[in-house]
């Protein structure tokens, strides 16, 4: 245990025991005792306000969530007191953060009620005996830091604790590591060797994620958060979503691309996708139609659910890819075919007019303002128009033909009377 969490040293020890256990057995509500507020008046110059305003805000923040204040009020309007009052710095960074969530927990507020109320002695201790102070342990540091009519407060080095809170605290913590039991996954079986398969082997920090990137994205258009593969996401190793926004005010600020970002952060929330498949260790490369070819685009494509993912999902290549090396690529391979996150459509690349070509046909785009953003995660290669797979691009073609319409003659013959 932390050596902070310990008896109650020595200070006024021939002082402090009977009085505190005399104020825990009057203090402490019992069961046809209410803890609502007492009608009570307390002066603005009273000791307890001057706590509840010192610099002793831990404290003071422990006292009102102990429900003490209506016991404190009427402890004062009988007689003076007397606060031994811990520093912040006691209760932030000393204390056992372990210890400090179990006195935060409803179930124990007799045991916080009962290490508050050990601070505080029912009468006034003006001039503590210095030698009677085990300074070694927990000296008073600030003596008569705050002086009022009706008592005073002296600073001390770090908390009290009785041994029956200390107690309680050993018992509770025993106990859990007792009941608490860690969930194990079921064995898994190799369906073709019908041999349990062995453990994963831990991921080094910084390597690439286990799983391919289209099992941790989540199913379907709306996009729920996925189990993290790689050792970015729980561990932090990547600031996705700080990328993904650094990206979309690229593309604010160099113009053009108003509508892509638009789409990734208000029509969808792809931006949220992208930024947690960042985090677990993936890489993007964004193909951003520019605000041209997104104006030529028809309403009726974005209107209908999902369009505008499956349109987005078509431009994002899961590789890391820049402008130099996409057209590397294709002078040398001539075509080459990328992956995207649009199940299992792929965009196709080759050489034109000395730059690089996304596409067939008329659905093609040319690479048009390369290497927008590059930052090791996320590469951003603007285009002049939008891309769609190889079959909806000749369905929309289809469409757009005129349909000649047929005329009927007027059939003649004798007109009945």
């Amino acid at each position: 245990m932390n050596p902070q969490i310990n008896g109650a040293p020595k200070i006024f020890l021939f002082l402090l025991l009977p009085a505190i256990i005399i104020q825990i057995s009057t203090a402490l509500p019992t069961k046809h005792q209410s803890s609502s507020p007492s009608n009570t008046q307390i002066n603005s110059n009273s000791v307890l306000v001057a706590l509840l305003d010192s610099h002793y805000t831990e404290l003071a923040e422990l006292v009102e969530k102990a429900l003490l204040l209506p016991t404190l009020e009427a402890a004062v309007n009988r007689h003076n007191i007397t606060v031994f009052a811990p520093r912040n710095e006691a209760l932030e960074r000393d204390l056992d953060p372990e210890f400090k969530r179990f006195l935060l927990e409803p179930r124990n507020l007799r045991s916080l009620q009962t290490l508050l109320l050990f601070h505080i002695v029912p009468a006034r201790v003006d001039s503590p005996n210095s030698s009677r102070v085990d300074a070694a342990q927990n000296p008073v540091v600030r003596l008569n830091d705050v002086v009022r009519l009706d008592g005073v407060i002296h600073g001390i080095e770090r908390m009290l604790v009785p041994r029956s809170v200390e107690e309680d605290f050993n018992r509770r913590r025993s106990l859990r590591s007792i009941s608490a039991v860690l969930p194990e996954g079921a064995p898994e079986v190799d369906p073709r060797t019908h041999r349990l398969k062995a453990p994963a082997p831990a991921v080094p920090a910084g390597a690439p994620p286990v799983l391919p990137i289209f099992d941790a994205m989540a199913p379907g258009p709306s996009l729920a958060p996925a189990p993290a593969p790689g050792p970015g996401g729980p561990h932090g190793h990547f600031d996705g979503e700080a990328q993904v926004k650094d990206f979309i005010q690229t593309l604010l600020h160099y113009g053009g691309y108003n509508e892509l970002a638009d789409i990734l952060v208000n029509l969808t929330s792809l931006a949220t996708e992208m930024g947690r498949l960042v985090s677990e260790g993936y890489v993007l490369t964004v193909l951003a139609p520019n605000d041209e070819a997104m104006a030529k685009l028809a309403t009726e494509r974005l209107s209908e659910a999902g369009a505008a993912e499956q349109i987005v999902y078509y431009h994002l290549i899961p590789e890391y890819q820049t402008e130099e090396s996409m057209y590397n690529a294709v002078r040398r391979f001539g075509k080459v075919r990328y992956d995207t996150l649009r199940l299992p459509h792929k965009v196709m690349a080759e050489e034109a007019d000395g730059s690089v070509r996304f596409g067939s046909g008329d659905g093609s785009a040319y690479l048009f303002d390369p290497d927008i953003y590059t930052d090791g995660r996320i590469s951003v290669q603007g285009i002049d128009g939008v891309l769609f797979p190889a079959e909806e691009a000749a369905a929309s073609v289809t469409e757009a033909k005129p349909v000649a319409k047929l005329v009927a003659k007027p059939r003649r013959g004798m007109v009945l009377p």
